[in-house]
């Protein structure tokens, strides 16, 4: 079916710009002169997930950018051995593009964890607010103390990702009939089970994770065979390989001075980011979904919010201002399935800082 473009919340404006690296869309709210907070999106997503947040916060200036190969940004590459370099610099571009002076707060869902704690890494931020990131160490392959599984990293990357999916967002396909289905999908990994977006909204985010650019250069991206358990290893391209800990790790923020202040919030009803999630392949091979698991000796299920708390307790112990909030029963969007809680927990963390 077709779906009419769902209008603008009052006070949301949206634009495209020209950055000295590609063309990107962004919503924003909020006085050009306020302090900016850049929310910034995760996989399979866009800026529309933040939108419903930002008329709430009109003494900043809010920017939800669109980043490359999702939703209306110029459909660029991933570099994924840059891990999420490419996301981190957009976002600096966006900022001169925007005349943005002054360091700016920054939200990273999920993927965009890694995106702006690599940023804070380059760069002087106000404060660091992790929205459910993937682990420190990257997504799938891993042990708990961040060495991989084996040597190549077999067991992540982009072709541990349900190619059914990725046929069935390239397809456009809005539906509900399968499990695959980008609408079933979002209900079962994006939110509590208990939650369901209005009929209107859902049927904007369908639209927006639709625009999604599928293929080797971005979703999911290349694989490279492995003789490996459980057959493939990372490729050199797309964002899932950038997910990987071969290329992503964001531990370095320990060494950070000054180090900004941090707010991590987590659902703890979180499948996509969890100890054990159902998407990783240590915890699907211990389940017997993927045949031929070596074993918890070989291939352990990664511990990523184990792993998670780790890092940011090592950033506390060396001087950094760390806040913890875990929204119990929420999913892997605190931010929309417990979206009066967690804006009042973000509030006040930018009052404070």
């Amino acid at each position: 079916m077709t779906m009419s473009p769902v209008p603008l919340l009052p006070g949301v404006r949206s634009a495209s710009v020209d950055t000295d690296r590609i063309r990107m869309h962004y919503l924003e709210s909020g006085p050009a002169d306020a302090a900016p907070i850049l929310m910034v999106h995760g996989n399979l997503s866009t800026g529309r997930f933040f939108e419903h947040l930002m008329p709430e916060l009109p003494q900043y200036r809010v920017i939800a950018p669109d980043m490359r190969g999702f939703g209306d940004s110029e459909p660029a590459p991933v570099d994924a051995t840059r891990g999420l370099g490419d996301w981190a610099d957009d976002l600096a571009a966006l900022t001169r593009a925007l005349r943005i002076d002054r360091p700016p707060h920054l939200v990273g869902w999920s993927t965009a964890g890694a995106a702006i704690a690599r940023y804070a890494m380059d760069r002087p931020v106000a404060s660091l607010t992790f929205l459910d990131p993937v682990p420190p160490y990257g997504y799938g392959g891993v042990r708990a103390d961040g060495t991989p599984c084996f040597p190549d990293f077999a067991g992540s990357g982009g072709g541990t990702v349900e190619r059914e999916i990725v046929r069935r967002i390239a397809a456009g396909d809005d539906s509900a009939e399968s499990p695959f289905s980008i609408r079933n999908v979002l209900n079962t990994f994006y939110f509590a089970p208990t939650h369901r977006e209005p009929p209107e909204r859902e049927d904007l985010l369908v639209a927006e994770i639709l625009k999604t650019v599928t293929g080797d250069a971005n979703y999911p991206g290349d694989s490279t065979a492995s003789p490996n358990w459980p057959g493939m290893a990372p490729g050199t391209s797309g964002l899932i390989n950038a997910l990987s800990p071969k290329y992503c790790d964001w531990t370095g923020i320990v060494d950070l001075d000054p180090k900004p202040p941090v707010l991590w919030t987590h659902g703890s009803a979180d499948l996509v980011v969890a100890d054990g999630s159902p998407l990783e392949l240590g915890t699907l091979g211990a389940s017997g979904a993927v045949p031929g698991w070596p074993g918890p000796d070989v291939f352990p299920p990664q511990p990523m919010v184990t792993q998670i708390r780790e890092v940011l307790e090592r950033y506390a112990d060396a001087g950094g201002v760390v806040r913890t909030e875990i929204f119990d029963g929420a999913g892997h969007g605190p931010h929309l399935d417990s979206r009066e809680k967690w804006l009042a927990v973000f509030a006040e963390f930018l009052t404070s800082v």
